[in-house]
């Protein structure tokens, strides 16, 4: 079972398949993973804690303390950091300072790092909160995950934790207008003697309708890279994943592959 969490405010920089190299922030527990989803394919493990209470997140305050300490360290060793991405042992949204802890980092990067972008990848069930999503409107590239058009194969695969539709899926990330990125995890196999695979044709044609629904200026799709928590898992091959986008260019939407 995979348990690759991040014991650090701020871990990195890392060398990102979508986007170069990445210092990464993690509002969440260091210990446990912390998210309202529960994918099959988290490489964080399965979801333990669902619930903020009980669980300890670190302050905003040793957030900024952490990260302007962290961007002196590299700007003094002259480092390249190509993006500070909001990241981490679930989904960053769920912490409750989120908005303001978006604006000192949107101060911090100004200072020390200026030509970096700031990104956030998030599962987009909290766009719906008026506040989380002006604070997600300041950052320069939100990646949304949607995996899938149906919403049985979300459930399969995602697993999310209270009622989350198709049409609610579309509804939060069309209110970026455009400016967003989709990403997509394509996955294959067995879960508890039930066969999974969202990249066949009638899966994609699916999917296809939602990303047009959406019109993102991108779309980012990979398969998995580490180990999962479960064993059943395999990755979807480069020739099918080249074909998936082959389909999205033909659409007129930019596709970024990470295999």
């Amino acid at each position: 079972m995979a348990t690759l969490l991040f014991n650090e405010i701020i871990f990195g920089p890392v060398i990102s398949r979508r986007l170069g190299k990445s210092l990464g922030i993690n509002l969440l527990p260091t210990d446990s993973k912390f998210c309202n989803f529960d994918c099959i394919y988290c490489e964080c493990g399965l979801t333990k804690k669902k619930s903020i209470k009980n669980s300890v997140l670190p302050s905003k305050k040793e957030i900024k303390e952490s990260l302007e300490k962290k961007l002196i360290e590299l700007s003094a060793k002259a480092s390249i950091i190509d993006a500070i991405t909001f990241a981490g042992n679930g989904e960053p949204t769920l912490h409750p300072e989120f908005s303001s802890i978006v604006d000192d980092v949107i101060e911090l990067r100004n200072k020390f790092y200026s030509n970096a972008i700031i990104a956030v990848l998030t599962n987009g069930s909290y766009i719906k909160n008026e506040k989380i999503f002006k604070a997600l409107l300041k950052i320069d590239k939100n990646i949304i995950k949607i995996d899938s058009g149906y919403i049985e194969t979300i459930k399969l695969l995602n697993r999310p934790h209270k009622n989350f539709t198709i049409d609610e899926c579309i509804d939060n990330a069309r209110k970026f207008e455009g400016n967003c990125i989709i990403q997509t995890m394509f996955v294959k196999g067995i879960l508890n003697g039930k066969y999974i695979d969202n990249s066949t044709d009638d899966e994609i044609n699916e999917w296809i309708k939602v990303i047009k629904s959406i019109n993102p200026k991108e779309v980012m799709i990979y398969t998995i890279d580490r180990a999962t928590p479960y064993e059943g898992l395999q990755k979807v091959g480069r020739e099918r994943l080249i074909q998936i986008a082959e389909k999205v260019e033909k659409i007129g939407i930019k596709t970024h592959i990470s295999f």
